[in-house]
């Protein structure tokens, strides 16, 4: 298997291998690094593609991909520019709504997604209970002008708090951060307007393509009742909580994880199974059509 690259930087115009291909997307804050743990047979016979989000480890982060409307669409495009011509497309938290819009913008390069703790959107609202409190990205924000290391590393705890392994999820996360040049400030306060604002719902439906969505069931950031609601918006969406997990399962319970992604992608290429409910629904209409006699001119109904 070829090396997996790991920057924008690196990636820009270069052909597709052949084979296929994973792209991997870290969350807010992080950087290549954090694949490092992963089981070597987490996806056997693909090449992986570790993308750095803008301003993070080593990818760079010019004015084009800075604040203003449109920031999610620029980020996912800097990706789709380092991507393969088509691959699956592996997101975690932050990197998970990147890759959604990816997969809006780019629907024929996006084979399948796999959706680490992600959600289409992150903060709560009156129809959106299962999130994080807008409250709390506002604290990040302020303390990020003041103090970006000691926000990360408040970052970091909160996504550790209540898996089975915190402390060592915790300490491996701080020895990968560190293992990475430290993300350009300025691309961490556009990251957490992006988790703060950007509302993937009203699109979701449209992304077709096969997609696993992968929870931890003591995640505080994106709860797993998450799932639930994406099954409803998403036609070819598959749910998955892992037990004792919080928001980095990867981390804590990385055999459980390639398990679960390793399935998906053995059933990816997989037809649809049809769905009952549509297929008594296309067989009584051809029985309606069938024997609806036809009325002769000038008949008004049944003599």
């Amino acid at each position: 298997m070829n090396e997996p690259r790991n920057t924008l930087a690196d990636l820009l115009g270069l052909d597709a291998p052949a084979g296929a291909d994973l792209v991997l997307l870290h969350g807010w804050g992080m950087n290549s690094a954090v694949w490092d743990g992963l089981p070597a047979d987490l996806a056997p016979g693909f090449t992986q593609h570790r993308i750095e989000l803008p301003g993070h480890g080593e990818s760079p982060f010019p004015p084009t991909l800075g604040p203003g409307p449109g920031a999610l669409w620029r980020w996912a495009d800097a990706c789709l520019a380092a991507a393969p011509e088509r691959a699956v497309w592996l997101g975690w938290s932050l990197g998970g709504m990147v890759a959604l819009a990816a997969a809006l913008r780019a629907p024929k390069r996006v084979r399948g997604l796999i959706l680490m703790t992600a959600t289409p959107r992150f903060v709560r609202a009156e129809d959106w209970t299962p999130a994080m409190p807008e409250a709390t990205l506002a604290e990040f924000h302020d303390g990020l002008l003041a103090n970006p290391a000691g926000t990360l590393a408040r970052f970091l705890a909160l996504q550790t708090r209540g898996s089975d392994q915190a402390l060592e999820v915790l300490r491996t996360l701080r020895q990968e951060l560190a293992l990475r040049p430290a993300p350009d400030p300025a691309a961490l306060s556009l990251g957490l307007d992006l988790l703060r604002d950007e509302d993937l719902r009203g699109p979701l439906p449209d992304i077709r393509c096969p997609a696993l969505w992968l929870f931890g069931s003591h995640d505080t950031l994106v709860p797993p009742a998450v799932g639930e609601r994406v099954e409803c918006l998403m036609a070819r969406a598959q749910t998955q909580v892992i037990a004792g997990a919080a928001h980095a399962p990867f981390v804590s319970h990385p055999q459980e994880t390639a398990a679960a992604v390793r399935a998906f992608l053995a059933e990816l290429d997989q037809p649809p199974a049809p769905d009952p409910h549509e297929q008594e629904s296309g067989r009584s209409w051809m029985i309606d059509r069938i024997d609806m006699a036809p009325k002769s001119p000038g008949q008004d109904g049944p003599a």
